[in-house]
């Protein structure tokens, strides 16, 4: 015999009791404190995002904090080593006064890293910017208007297979005194042309990735009921393509910030960048070459910002992608 079903009020109480949930329930978390939460747990990206905030800060306020002027000469105290290379070596010239160390004009390299850090991180954030905007608007015309498909990705494949140096190389040599002429000095004219040509050349890869993105966007539900609606394109791409593809478009910028950084300074350390008394930081690798086998420290010192300031970069890229993927958010 089975055992008979308890019943009445008390035993309807232990019933709903046991059909309640024991877990407290919480609010849920936002997409974009998931997206931290992953972020944070990527320790490559965490350093590269605070050693970038590092150098931009550094440029920015540093000649603030260190106000001795980079282009100043003192022959008394020219070539100066740095202060450690005094723990090693008694009798070299060294002084807490020039913590870095002086060139052979007597300049201070701690002053001139500043200032040429300025240089290259603002040449570096406008191309990359110039090159976000152009492949941004090529991907976008290119995923959602079929007509215009075809012939903007063949001008892109075009512009991809075009040797990239040499071309960089032939415009800065036929558009520099132009440029000087029409904005008023060499610095202003070089910046402009450098920052131009690499933004040129560098918008290819961020064209194709946001097109991949929009032909899979515009064949979604929520884009078929804006159309059918009656929906103008302009206010589709705005309100529903373009805050979708922010992910791939950010992860893009970081890359081709790398590589603005990177082609400028190799222009620079090839001579054909800014004019020679201008800091940057390919500029100083290319004055400390001649003479790196005495003075070694000044060819380490840019070469280290340069690959420390590129690889926190592409940390940050790899980080900001694994946040920002939903696929693969989470592992």
């Amino acid at each position: 015999m089975t055992d008979p079903v308890p019943s009445g009020p008390e035993a309807d109480a232990e019933f709903i009791t046991a059909l309640q949930d024991k877990v407290v329930s919480t609010a849920p978390s936002s997409q974009w404190r998931d997206v931290w939460h992953q972020f944070r747990r990527h320790k490559g990206a965490m350093f590269g995002g605070a050693f970038l905030m590092f150098v931009t800060l550094g440029v920015l306020f540093g000649p603030y904090i260190w106000t001795i002027d980079a282009q100043a000469l003192d022959i008394r105290n020219r070539d100066m080593r740095p202060i450690w290379v005094a723990l090693w070596d008694s009798t070299a010239k060294t002084g807490w006064h020039r913590p870095l160390g002086t060139d052979n004009l007597g300049r201070d390299i701690l002053a001139t890293i500043i200032a040429g850090g300025r240089v290259s991180m603002a040449v570096g954030w406008a191309a990359m910017l110039l090159a976000l905007v152009i492949g941004t608007l090529v991907g976008v015309l290119s995923g959602y208007f079929r007509r215009l498909d075809f012939w903007l990705m063949r001008f892109t494949d075009l512009v991809l297979s075009l040797p990239i140096l040499p071309l960089v190389l032939l415009a800065v040599t036929l558009f520099r005194q132009p440029l000087t002429s029409t904005f008023g000095g060499p610095e202003a004219g070089m910046f402009v042309l450098i920052v131009g040509v690499i933004g040129l050349t560098n918008w290819m890869p961020t064209a194709r990735i946001v097109r991949g993105d929009i032909l899979a966007l515009k064949e979604r539900e929520f884009i078929l009921a804006a159309r059918s609606i009656g929906t103008s394109s302009g206010a589709i791409i705005r309100r529903h393509l373009l805050p979708n593809v922010i992910s791939p478009v950010v992860v893009s910028a970081t890359l081709g910030l790398a590589t603005a950084i990177i082609t400028e300074s190799a222009l620079s350390f090839l001579g054909v960048g800014f004019p020679s008394d201008f800091p940057t930081w390919g500029k100083l690798l290319s004055d400390a070459v001649p003479r790196m086998q005495d003075y070694p420290e000044r060819v380490m010192l840019p070469g280290v910002m340069i690959s420390l300031t590129v690889l926190s970069v592409n940390y940050l890229g790899d980080g900001l992608r694994d946040a920002l993927d939903p696929r693969i958010r989470g592992r």
